[in-house]
């Protein structure tokens, strides 16, 4: 996928030891990317440094990572916009498919 915009969920855990992306959480709205922040659920720390992380992982910019829903529980969705080539694929070996 290259050119469009990438919508995935993603599911927090604040406040963890080190930040990490990577496994599968099988919630009520499907499948959702596991993202583990140092950063604590407080004003917004933890939303940035999931922003950070995910960037990191895609090797893009923070600003083509916008958290479109749940800016203040652990379960977002995600877009990335565009997605850079290749991005699809990492989400779905990232989710350890």
């Amino acid at each position: 996928m290259s050119g469009g915009a990438l919508r995935f969920a993603v599911r927090v855990r604040p406040g963890a030891r080190r930040t990490a992306v990577g496994g599968r959480w099988d919630g009520p709205g499907g499948p959702a990317l596991l993202v583990a922040v140092a950063a604590p659920a407080v004003d917004g720390k933890a939303n940035a440094a999931v922003v950070e992380a995910l960037a990191a992982v895609f090797g893009v910019r923070r600003s083509r990572l916008v958290i479109v829903s749940g800016q203040c529980g652990r379960d977002k969705i995600v877009d990335l916009d565009p997605a850079p080539p290749g991005a699809a694929e990492l989400l779905d070996r990232l989710l350890g498919g």
